[in-house]
């Protein structure tokens, strides 16, 4: 975009020169105005000062207080007024004017020249300009389209269209993350949810690994409450495999062996989410101190019942038999209950 030459140039700048000094000028006459009222002020408070009897010392210290405040106000404005007849602007030489309008027979090449800057060039801009009306027009494939109609210093008229950007689309984080979020806040702290995030190959809005820290901020746009544990009754049984193991007396590696082979229950909120157990009464009985008499290890499970231990862990897990894990003593480990007699399976 060129601005129009010559005309426009001579009365931005000799008409900045000329409002730079004015305007000037009427802050100087302000603040002689204010001057001459502070003057005033002190001339009438001195005058009352001496005006009052001299016994009436309560009166007079007042009036001698005023009287100094307003010397005060008077020495403030005449030195306000000093300071700004001292910045005065400095006035166009008539060679400097010339040089000025000179200017006017190249602006497109000031305009254009390397050594201008976009910063020079848009307060360029902002002096030649009397008037910019905007209006958008969309065409039929969907663009859009600003017209600009300029109206320079000096009365000319210049028209642009300028093609609008797209707006980009939305950046967002997937719903089934957030709601993903919501479920693993109530169980695990930030740093633990970036991991099972991560796990699930889940990434941020902007295509980035979760951390504990961008999970924090995802928690706090969506509004999601921070991990408390223990809050309440029924999360006080739900508890992990670290926990869960303590309260039972076993081995954290006991207990995931346990887990992986059905012989207890676990809950997990999502794929690669830690597992967690809610320590019912049920799953308490499993885990005891003394097995009931004649209950089987596990070899001695398979040879009894001639199948294999998968197999037997299947029908524990399904319930078709009872087994218990012994975690004390010599003979610590899975108990298995034994196949009952031949003789009672036929009886009536």
């Amino acid at each position: 975009m060129h601005p129009p030459v010559r005309d426009p140039l001579f009365d931005a700048c000799l008409a900045a020169a000329a409002k730079l000094e004015d305007a000037h000028d009427a802050t100087l006459d302000q603040w002689r105005r204010e001057v001459e009222r502070a003057r005033y002020a002190a001339q009438k408070a001195e005058r009352r000062y001496r005006a009052v009897e001299p016994e009436n010392r309560l009166v007079a210290r007042g009036l001698e207080a005023a009287w100094e405040a307003t010397l005060h106000e008077l020495a403030r404005t005449e030195g306000e007024l000093a300071r700004r007849e001292a910045a005065r602007p400095k006035v166009l030489t008539s060679d400097e004017r010339s040089a000025i309008l000179a200017l006017g027979d190249d602006l497109r090449a000031v305009f254009d020249a390397t050594s201008t800057t976009d910063k020079e060039r848009k307060a360029l801009l902002h002096t030649l300009l009397e008037e910019v009306g905007i209006s958008l027009v969309s065409s039929d494939d969907g663009e859009r389209h600003a017209k600009l109609l300029m109206r320079w210093k000096g009365g000319a008229l210049s028209e642009l269209s300028v093609a609008l950007k797209r707006r980009p689309p939305s950046i967002r984080t997937g719903e089934d993350t957030v709601e993903l979020l919501r479920r693993l806040a109530v169980h695990h702290p930030d740093d633990k949810i970036a991991g099972i995030l991560n796990r699930q190959h889940r990434r941020t809005a902007r295509g980035l690994p979760f951390t504990a820290g961008r999970v924090q901020s995802l928690r706090h746009h969506f509004d999601i409450p921070v991990h408390r544990a223990n809050t309440s009754d029924e999360d006080n049984e739900l508890l992990t495999i670290d926990e869960a193991a303590k309260d039972l007396g076993l081995a954290p590696s006991t207990l995931h062996r346990w887990l992986g082979d059905g012989f207890v229950g676990g809950e997990q909120t999502t794929p690669g989410a830690p597992w967690r157990i809610r320590l019912t009464e049920e799953i308490r009985s499993l885990f005891v101190d003394d097995a009931p008499a004649g209950w089987l290890a596990m070899l001695e499970a398979t040879l009894a019942y001639g199948v294999t231990r998968q197999t037997i862990m299947q029908r524990v897990k399904r319930g078709e038999l009872r087994a218990v894990h012994v975690r004390t003593g010599r003979r610590k480990g899975l108990r298995i209950e034994p196949p009952a007699p031949q003789n009672q399976l036929f009886q009536p």
